[in-house]
């Protein structure tokens, strides 16, 4: 996803972008982090780039490139023989990405000039000063279109591998929407045996994407229904569903008239509360009260997770911003039964991005995430707070976090 990065004068949402891109505006920002911790090359010998190379997992069938070592690096080949220039969006070379190197063949050529971190990332070509996708990656919607993805194999993948357990199911649903003047949709999971037991019931968690996504990025980016089915069958969690919508936060954009600070949240609380809501109470076998109901979201949608949430305790007793923000004493005292109604106020970064110093609402001043949470516990409050180890403003950031959040949901 682009989810809109919560910088101090400035909003999260996406995936953050850098020299004006919102394509790379989270990937650009955990890699910044990098850079401000190492020593430049210039200081240093060259790393020796271990020639262990494989298919990315998130190739095109029977493509060999791109490829990715045991470090993390990445290697591309692209076949563009009439092109003058041929750059990739993702690695350490600044503005410039990765720049390839053409063969006799025709061929383009290159290898990111440092190891990327663990997990997914989205990433484009830029051919003679074109915007396109790497025909050997699948693709992934985020950045506001549709972009490639790549897999930095990670060592605590297992969480949300596939795995010889039982699984839930993810299935589209169209949803009535006045508001909006149609059908939506929404993908919704449901757990292991919902279907073998039609008096049982299930509380529910409303998870919404980052900036630049939609409804399909917690699934097929973040793995959602594999980190669930795992941790079920683990005896870690109770089962629970889980309702992705889109956010419609997509229509601003940074740089925009008054920029991601401006988006307006009612329409999508109107049609999350309203509409959205009661129609999955209906259809599906729902716990339909505050105490069993969560709401939680990366990036903007953390965001939008405060700006909901904490205005309507009597729909969530739950709330979730991973990367979204942060939740203050300020904010509790300001918001009449917070201490009383909210069972879980959970709140996770990755740790490059508090390296970095994001961690404040759009437009919003500097806050120190830590210190907010430290107080929260001081005051007797539950919450928890969670730091994903090396990783920026990207999933796997996200999908450590929901492993973290789950088994803390619906612990009545």
């Amino acid at each position: 996803m682009l989810a809109l990065i919560f910088q101090t004068p400035d909003p999260h949402s996406g995936r953050g972008a850098r020299g004006g891109n919102p394509v790379k505006i989270a990937f650009a920002a955990s890699l910044a982090a990098v850079l401000i911790a190492q020593p430049s090359l210039s200081q240093t010998q060259p790393p020796v780039i271990a020639e262990d190379f494989k298919p990315s997992s998130l190739n095109q069938p029977g493509q060999q490139y791109p490829q990715v070592n045991s470090q993390g690096y990445v290697r591309f080949r692209i076949v563009a023989p009439a092109a003058t220039s041929v750059k990739v969006s993702l690695g350490l070379g600044g503005r410039g990405g990765t720049v390839l190197s053409k063969a006799a063949d025709g061929s383009w050529t290159g290898t990111s000039e440092g190891p990327l971190d663990e997990g997914f990332h989205y990433y484009h070509l830029t051919i003679d000063g074109g915007t396109f996708n790497d025909p050997g990656a699948l693709n992934f919607f985020g950045s506001t279109r549709w972009e490639s993805g790549i897999e930095i194999p990670a060592r605590d993948a297992d969480f949300y591998a596939l795995k010889d357990v039982p699984h839930g199911r993810v299935e589209q649903i169209l949803f009535p929407s006045p508001s909006t003047g149609g059908p939506r949709r929404a993908f919704v999971y449901t757990p292991p045996g919902y279907d073998k037991d039609p008096n049982r019931r299930y509380p529910v968690l409303y998870l919404q994407h980052g900036w630049g996504e939609d409804e399909t990025a917690w699934s097929s980016q973040g793995h959602a229904n594999l980190i669930l089915d795992n941790l079920i069958a683990a005896g870690k969690v109770r089962p629970f569903i889980i309702v992705m919508a889109y956010g419609m936060t997509n229509d601003v954009r940074p740089g925009s008239p008054g920029g991601l600070a401006s988006f307006d949240i009612k329409p999508f609380q109107t049609l999350l509360l309203d509409e959205l809501i009661p129609y999955v109470d209906h259809e599906f076998r729902t716990l339909s009260d505050a105490d069993h109901r969560a709401m939680a979201g990366l990036s903007m949608g953390g965001f939008e997770t405060k700006l909901i949430a904490l205005k309507n305790l009597d729909k969530f007793a739950y709330i979730g911003l991973l990367s979204g923000g942060t939740v203050s004493l300020d904010d509790i005292n300001a918001t009449p039964g917070y201490k009383e109604k909210v069972k879980l106020t959970f709140v996770s970064f990755g740790s490059r991005e508090l390296e970095g110093g994001r961690a404040g609402p759009p437009g919003g001043p500097r806050v120190d995430p830590r210190a907010n949470a430290e107080a929260l516990k001081n005051a007797g409050i539950d919450s928890a707070f969670y730091v994903s180890p090396n990783t920026g403003h990207e999933f796997q950031s996200w999908r450590r976090s929901l492993r973290e959040l789950a088994p803390l949901l619906f612990k009545d």
